[in-house]
């Protein structure tokens, strides 16, 4: 039987407005398919998007959204979290909209451990705004803002991730949809910050410019800096450069999630009494 996405999407808005063979409607696919598996009513869920064609996911998806301000999808979703705590609160952010002009509140989010959900659609490029370089752009790669190919070093989102603090760490691709489903759920089931680099593809903006003006050509170039977590820890270090592993890739359920730290606050207020400390993890 087939899946019965209508039942979730705001079928008035479609089709999209993304570019023939673009990655972003492969998320939103995966997203769904996940908050089915896990039963959420569409009714607890909101899903906060940023800036850019990624920002375009929470027009199509149909439950409570917000499309904010470029690289401030975190510090929005952040107060949906503190006013709604027992509601699911995703967040998609692009590269650029996520580690750039939003590094900062990404880092705290996970710092936090707030319990979001960040799904950063990662596609090497400020696609929307026409191929400037973004903090993931590959080094040696054409953009409208380095004609002669980029010299800046790569960002790996995830070990920023881990390194801030978040308590559940994926990396999918689009290329693998099922896989990338399964990432979700057990994501989207975690009681924390949960971080999600999933890579795409943007063959008209970056693609293009770069011998990969097919779609299909730059899936294929995403399958080749790809491996399985359990390949990858296989390799010498000297053969890592260039590759990333796929999968969970790192999980900590021993912190305590934010908004439950919080409880303890508006409990020592209400009875005059300090903080708990010793319950915070």
């Amino acid at each position: 039987m087939a899946f019965d996405y209508d039942k979730y999407l705001r079928t008035d808005k479609l089709p999209t407005l993304w570019c023939w063979g673009c990655g972003d409607g492969v998320v939103l696919k995966a997203i769904i398919r996940a908050i089915d598996e896990l039963g959420w009513d569409m009714n607890d869920v909101c899903v906060v998007s940023g800036i850019g064609c990624s920002g375009r996911i929470s027009s199509y998806i149909n439950c409570n959204t917000v499309h904010t301000t470029h690289g401030r999808a975190i510090a929005y979703a952040t107060g949906i979290k503190m006013a709604n705590p027992d509601k699911h609160v995703l967040v998609i952010t692009g590269d650029g909209d996520g580690l750039a002009i939003g590094a900062s509140h990404t880092m705290h989010g996970c710092r936090r451990n707030i319990g979001l959900k960040h799904i950063l659609i990662n596609n090497f490029i400020y696609g929307l705004t026409n191929s400037q370089t973004s903090p993931t752009t590959p080094r040696g790669f054409w953009t409208a803002t380095a004609n002669y190919g980029n010299i800046d070093p790569s960002f790996n989102a995830t070990n920023l991730a881990i390194a801030a603090g978040a308590t559940f760490v994926a990396r999918g691709k689009i290329t693998t949809p099922k896989e990338l489903t399964k990432l979700f759920v057990e994501g989207f089931k975690h009681d924390g910050y949960a971080f999600f680099d999933v890579f795409s593809n943007c063959h008209i903006n970056l693609g293009r410019k770069n011998k990969m003006a097919e779609a299909t050509k730059m899936l294929d170039w995403l399958d080749e800096r790809t491996l399985s977590l359990v390949k990858f820890n296989a390799l010498d270090e000297s053969q890592k450069q260039g590759v990333y592993p796929l999968g969970i890739l790192h999980v900590d359920d021993s912190k305590t999630e934010y908004t439950k730290a919080y409880e303890l606050v508006k409990t020592a207020l209400k009875d005059k009494k300090p903080i708990d400390f010793g319950a915070i993890r």
